[in-house]
């Protein structure tokens, strides 16, 4: 039986070390000393003249108490409030209740695990009590036997990293005629091992955010803007801005955050992305071709002022609505079919002196009758065609229809025609309108043409 309760024994020491790891805590290590009483009389053993569990408990006259420093516990915080412990203890044993014995020797070895309960409430570190449970091994001179332990007790902070402890632990025994038994101790418990992983100062077990250097003010999270509000609560952690941005700035003040902003450093808009559109026609600036002018989305953002189709820009008549052929200006009144046959008539019949360019005297009413058309169009342009038959040699009649062209344009700028509506050019023999083998034909082929330039 003593044997199953040393591996009972040390099974709970090995429990004890695996649930041992890294963990985030303020002063990890603690190191008790103090004195320790053993009671074997509240222990439910009224038939060999004890008492019932808790019969007398606070009776000191029971205790077997060694007034010198005879209890040293190593402590180690797991983590989540768990402590693993480990506790050397020597005492000497004379009296059970109010009955004397022989006085025995008594050295343990006790293992276990403790629960602060402050955990459960997020208590302070001034006061901590709490539970534990585990196993040790005694020797009563020269018996030794193992127990299962339950354990209570508690700190009280005198200074930083000192405690006054309290701890009582029932130990029960499984084997006859080895007693079940109480350890009381009190003592001094010194604790050391602070951990502060990012080096900010607060350690690991206050810091909220304990691999990232922070501040005291927001439990160690950082506020890498120094705005006030802490990263994991800034909307734009590395930009400083005000609280009721989340964090955010608003450089130019127009109620888009920078974030958002396209235009970060000039007031605009919400609807452009804070963007500003100076002429207000719904384009942003960097994108209106013409920024201070009102304009349309389909020629960015220049205007069309007469709705033509055509930007005032390219359009040389912005005010007057065009077509595109004539660069936005309206398209020229032009002579009719019939006015335009008849100005042909009328050409037909200008006369020249023989082999000459001159114009007979006589053809003056019939250049009047052109004229007074010509002026009825003042924006129509008109090309001035001379044409010969085939007598004569081609340079000969090349030279000839092109001096009589340019000769009816003179006379027609004379007479008040502008001359930039009026183009001469001579066309020799080469485009006859009747056979040149006839009297009638060749004179049909001698011929002014005047037509409009489109």
């Amino acid at each position: 039986m003593k044997k199953i309760l040393k591996y009972v024994v040390v099974g709970a020491a090995l429990v004890s070390a695996a649930f041992v790891n890294a963990q985030d805590a303020s002063n990890r290590w603690s190191f008790s000393l103090g004195v320790n009483a053993i009671d074997l009389y509240p222990v439910g053993e009224k038939d060999q003249g004890l008492g019932d569990y808790f019969d007398q408990f606070f009776n000191v006259d029971h205790y077997n108490l060694m007034p010198a420093p005879s209890r040293f516990e190593l402590g180690y915080y797991v983590g989540d409030g768990i402590v693993a412990t480990g506790a050397f203890s020597l005492n000497r044993i004379d009296k059970a209740g109010d009955t004397r014995i022989e006085d025995l020797s008594y050295v343990s070895l006790d293992g276990g695990l403790r629960y602060n309960l402050r955990e459960i409430w997020n208590g302070s570190d001034v006061f901590n009590p709490y539970l534990g449970v585990g196993g040790s091994y005694q020797w009563l001179e020269d018996d030794g036997f193992g127990t299962f332990n339950g354990t209570a007790g508690f700190d009280i902070k005198i200074i930083e990293n000192l405690m006054f402890n309290v701890n009582t632990i029932y130990k029960h025994s499984f084997e006859d005629g080895l007693p079940k038994h109480w350890q009381h101790s009190a003592g001094v418990k010194f604790t050391w091992g602070a951990v502060d992983t990012d080096g900010d100062g607060i350690t690991d077990n206050n810091d909220k955010c304990p691999e990232t250097p922070g501040l005291e003010e927001f439990m160690g999270c950082p506020d890498s803007d120094g705005d006030g509000i802490q990263d994991s609560e800034d909307v734009c952690p590395n930009n400083a801005g005000p609280a009721e941005n989340q964090g955010c700035p608003d450089t130019d003040g127009d109620g888009v955050l920078d974030k958002d902003d396209q235009c970060p450093e000039t007031a605009g808009l919400v609807a452009l992305m804070g963007c500003p559109d100076a002429d207000g026609d719904g384009i942003k600036d960097s994108a209106d071709d013409c920024p201070n002018v009102k304009g349309l989305a389909a020629f960015n953002g220049c205007p069309d002022t007469d709705g033509d189709g055509i930007k005032d820009s390219e359009d040389k008549c912005p005010k007057t609505p065009g077509v595109k052929e004539m660069q936005g200006c309206p398209k020229p009144a032009v002579p009719t079919q019939q006015e335009q046959a008849q100005l042909n008539e009328y050409a037909k019949t200008i006369l020249f002196d023989t082999a000459k360019a001159s114009i007979k005297k006589q053809s003056e009413e019939v250049l009047a009758d052109i004229i007074s058309i010509l002026k009825k169009y003042p924006d129509a342009k008109f090309s001035i065609d001379g044409h010969t038959d085939s007598r004569g040699s081609d340079s000969f009649n090349q030279r000839l229809s092109n001096d009589r062209a340019l000769s009816v344009k003179e006379y027609l700028v004379q007479n008040g025609i502008q001359e930039f509506r009026l183009s001469a050019m001579g066309y020799g023999e080469t485009k006859p309108i009747a056979s040149n083998n006839t009297k009638a034909g060749r004179a049909q082929n001698r011929r002014v043409e005047i037509n409009l330039k489109k």
